[in-house]
């Protein structure tokens, strides 16, 4: 397919990945250690864990946010803020965008959230207590708005001429904002979106996962005959989105082609996926991205690790894909449950694994769990390519939000459309 419009839509592609997670910050160090199968696992300490029995989680450690940031003073904002500027500065270095250009351009942002700045909302609860109302700092209070986190991401780059959204449909969050970027560069109401999601560990949070029982004790086992649960993980990933046609004019690198997304919300339970609904949500992403289900070569899956979303999401697949679906893997094995951004890192994985050809694993894996019925490529990665890749993303409430990749098209003539600067 040549590099023209499909359907009187624009075809875009991702040209930039600006991932910060317990296993590695910035595109190379996540690819690696995404190909070694690594485990952001470790005893947390940046909150406070007193009383839980145990408190396993995925953070971002050794994180020195001034040595990413140009422009923002971390200092005066979160720290899920702070994860979405970095983020959104790694990818659009890794994108070779020039800062001019992108500046004049009419851009998006779109950032995914679960908690916002509920960490700084634990530490206003924590004053209040400990010093009463007038004891909380002010400074601290004026920073909590989720709407910042889009905002600081904007700042960060400079840009005058953007939409900033935040995004709040939890886990889904992610793949949520990558499809209003989507939706964006491809009717050509925006040149660029820089889209994906941000959350910071936080203890509300952790607690209410902890009292729910889903909190494993040592490590994520999505898809085990004997997983325990999941991981509550932090970081971000943002994306750049652009037309293919000014992708191929710069001569930029593509990751992979955005085919589509679909999304639903079925309100059926507060915590417990719905299987059809599920289903549901992965057809009309397919439907959106004109792929049949045979085409899929690989499913990126919520995967919890918890009983009730493996089994519902596996079946799921295998209703749309049939009895012999297409791989299945869970990267929250890897880097924990990083809330809204986990369908904005799980993307970024889904890029980097149709660009260098592999498939990463599931790790901590063990016994299969004949209830799900997937291949979930134990513990090591495959080196093979996939040609689509379907990433799945479930929430609380029943929001499910599906994002469909094809690998990018980097031989198609350009069509007239002007390009955002050369790539460096």
């Amino acid at each position: 397919m040549g590099a023209a419009a499909r359907d009187g839509r624009r075809r875009v592609v991702v040209t930039g990945l600006g991932p910060v997670s317990s296993i590695g910050v910035g595109a190379e160090a996540f690819h690696r250690a995404l190909r070694a199968g690594a485990s952001g696992a470790a005893p947390i300490t940046g909150i406070d864990v007193r009383g839980f029995a145990h408190s396993t989680g995925c953070e971002v450690r050794g994180f020195e946010p001034a040595e990413h940031l140009t422009r923002l003073d971390h200092r005066a904002w979160g720290r899920a803020a702070t994860f979405a500027a970095v983020a959104a500065r790694l990818a659009v270095c890794d994108a070779g965008l020039d800062m001019d250009a992108l500046r004049a351009a009419r851009s998006v942002v779109a950032i995914g959230t679960t908690d916002g700045e509920s960490r700084d909302l634990d530490d206003l609860v924590r004053q209040s207590v400990e010093h009463g109302p007038d004891g909380q700092d002010p400074a601290l209070a004026r920073r909590v708005s989720p709407v910042r986190l889009a905002v600081a991401a904007a700042r960060e780059l400079g840009l005058t001429d953007v939409e900033t959204l935040t995004v709040c449909t939890a886990c889904a969050a992610g793949n949520h904002a990558i499809g209003c970027g989507l939706d964006a560069v491809r009717d050509g109401s925006a040149d660029l979106a820089l889209c994906g999601g941000a959350d910071a560990l936080c203890r509300k949070t952790f607690a209410g996962f902890y009292r729910l029982g889903t909190i494993a004790p040592e490590l994520c086992r999505p898809f085990d005959l004997n997983r325990e649960g999941i991981l509550t993980g932090e970081g971000a990933g943002v994306l750049v989105l652009e037309p293919l046609d000014a992708a191929l004019r710069r001569g930029a690198r593509i990751y992979a082609e955005v085919l589509g997304y679909g999304l639903n919300c079925d309100a059926d339970h507060a915590v417990a996926p719905n299987e059809e609904s599920v289903a549901r949500c992965m057809r009309l992403a397919l439907d959106d991205a004109g792929v049949k289900p045979s085409e899929v070569d690989l499913v990126s899956a919520h995967g919890t690790g918890t009983r009730a979303n493996d089994v519902t999401e596996s079946r799921a697949i295998r209703r749309v894909h049939g009895e012999l679906p297409p791989r299945t893997v869970s990267v929250k094995s890897m880097i924990g449950h990083t809330m809204g951004a986990a369908g904005a890192l799980a993307s970024a994985a889904c890029a980097l694994a149709l660009r260098h050809g592999f498939v990463p694993p599931t790790i901590n894996h063990r016994e299969p769990d004949p209830e799900c019925a997937i291949d979930c490529v134990p513990n090591q990665a495959l080196s093979v390519r996939p040609r689509v890749v379907q990433n799945d993303a479930l929430a609380f409430g029943g929001a499910n939000c599906v994002v469909v990749f094809g690998r990018g098209d980097e031989t198609a003539a350009p069509a007239a459309v002007p390009a955002l600067g050369a790539a460096r």
